[in-house]
């Protein structure tokens, strides 16, 4: 008989309101799965593409980002960070890799119910899903990091260039 399958989430949870939020779901007495790991953050936004990559490919099948929403203290923080995601669900979805394995969503510092509701549905959703495909990952963040370097070269080579026509 084979072991159920069951969906390992990071939720990176922000210092200032949603890891509050979490901790407020047990202080409540409540619980959510064993199968949920809760990393406290400064900022999610910190946080390069590929990371969210690397970790599909080492065997995280689904990630919550919750965040402070507009209520961020770091100005414009949460404006760029939903722009990555919008661009990794993009790269994602052209890879072939399901959007539905990442969210990012804004969890208040008491916010107890939508927390465990969020987790729930990001484990119902990868219930459905099924494992990640830990292959096809590592491939989406290779090709990640390689746009990162060419990026990085480029904007070298402007100043060179830019000194050049002097």
């Amino acid at each position: 008989m084979s072991n159920p399958f069951v969906p390992k989430i990071l939720v990176l949870a922000t210092e200032k309101c949603a890891y509050p939020g979490a901790d407020a779901v047990g202080k409540a007495h409540q619980e959510y799965p064993s199968n949920v790991y809760i990393l406290r953050v400064m900022s999610p936004v910190l946080f390069p593409e590929d990371f969210f990559l690397r970790s599909y490919s080492r065997g995280i099948d689904g990630i919550l980002i919750a965040a402070c929403g507009s209520d961020c203290p770091y100005h414009g923080a949460y404006d760029r960070l939903a722009a990555r995601i919008d661009q990794l669900t993009s790269r994602m979805n052209a890879g072939g890799l399901e959007i539905e394995r990442i969210r990012l969503t804004a969890i208040c510092t008491v916010c107890i119910k939508a927390f465990l509701k969020e987790v729930a549905m990001m484990s119902d959703n990868l219930h459905r899903l099924g494992p990640v495909d830990r292959q096809l990952a590592e491939q989406l963040r290779r090709a990640s990091v390689e746009r990162l370097q060419a990026s990085a070269r480029s904007r070298e080579l402007v100043p060179a260039l830019q000194g050049g026509l002097r």
